[in-house]
């Protein structure tokens, strides 16, 4: 009976841990969404990325006879650049509002697993950046479809129209989207550490935006690969890339793979911290 009764406790265990977990979600869930912001910037992130995409695809041109080397599909994503600054100031929204207002006290005392509770606001910020970046990059893709043949991006130049059923076209929307959930978590990660929110959105930007700066500045070569290939970002974008692949610092999803490394590091650390610094 005794054994019965303790198989019968340990079955319950992992049902228990379960809910427990679904609550904490529920609970993250429900403060993301009643901040004002949060609304504002999911729908930012897409919009801001397929207008600034919409802009540079209007600019490209490629007359006939000028041997044009562009990669289409690169060029239809550049709003991804413009649609990561979003991404990040949501990241830090995602935990700072409470650090400010004193409210990361009480889902402490709440909820005193704090690796859990970081989890869940990691979660919650991906289920959140997820579909926006979808339609960011499907935006983004449809406009350069519908726009670059009138720019002289045509088959007879050598640009068939930007379509998913082409290999490397979809490897480059998968890994847009892919690239934009990591940057989310990097910046995550970052803002723990950081906590002010002020201090946070000048680290991650700078974070973002800073390594491909230094890598034109960089007058070394050796140096300037280096940055591009260990850089978040800069290796990070590489999955866009669908032509001149021997040329790369670092290959598609290699690169990707980098920036998944950052941002497993960034939540590492920032788990470490949140455990061993008052709140």
């Amino acid at each position: 009976m005794a054994q019965a009764t303790a198989a019968g406790r340990n079955a319950t265990l992992p049902a228990g841990r379960a809910r427990k977990g679904l609550a904490v979600l529920r609970a993250e869930w429900t403060k993301v969404r009643t901040v004002p912001e949060t609304g504002w910037l999911v729908a930012a992130i897409a919009v801001l990325t397929v207008a600034v995409s919409t802009a540079v695809i209007a600019t490209a041109r490629c007359a006939a006879g000028t041997g044009c080397t562009a990669d289409t599909t690169k060029l239809s994503l550049t709003g991804v650049l413009a649609g990561q600054a979003v991404v990040a100031m949501l990241a830090v929204l995602a935990i700072s509002s409470e650090y400010s207002t004193g409210m990361i006290r009480t889902t402490f005392t709440a909820m005193p697993r704090r690796f859990g509770v970081l989890a869940a606001k990691a979660t919650v910020l991906t289920g959140l950046v997820l579909p926006a970046a979808i339609i960011a990059v499907a935006g983004s893709l449809l406009a350069g479809r519908e726009m670059m043949p009138g720019n002289g991006f045509t088959a007879a130049h050598g640009f068939p129209l930007l379509s998913l059923a082409h290999g490397p076209t979809l490897r480059a929307a998968v890994g847009s989207v892919l690239y934009l959930a990591l940057v989310g978590l990097l910046c995550f990660g970052v803002t723990v550490i950081v906590r002010d929110s002020a201090a946070a959105i000048g680290t991650v930007l700078g974070l973002i935006y800073l390594p491909p700066i230094v890598a034109l500045f960089v007058s070394s070569p050796v140096w300037q690969r280096r940055i591009e290939r260990y850089a978040p970002t800069s290796a990070g974008m590489t999955v866009q890339n669908t032509t001149g692949m021997s040329h790369l610092p670092i290959g598609p999803w290699g690169g990707l793979a980098v920036l998944a490394i950052w941002a497993a590091a960034a939540l590492i650390a920032g788990g470490l911290v949140l455990r061993l610094r008052d709140a």
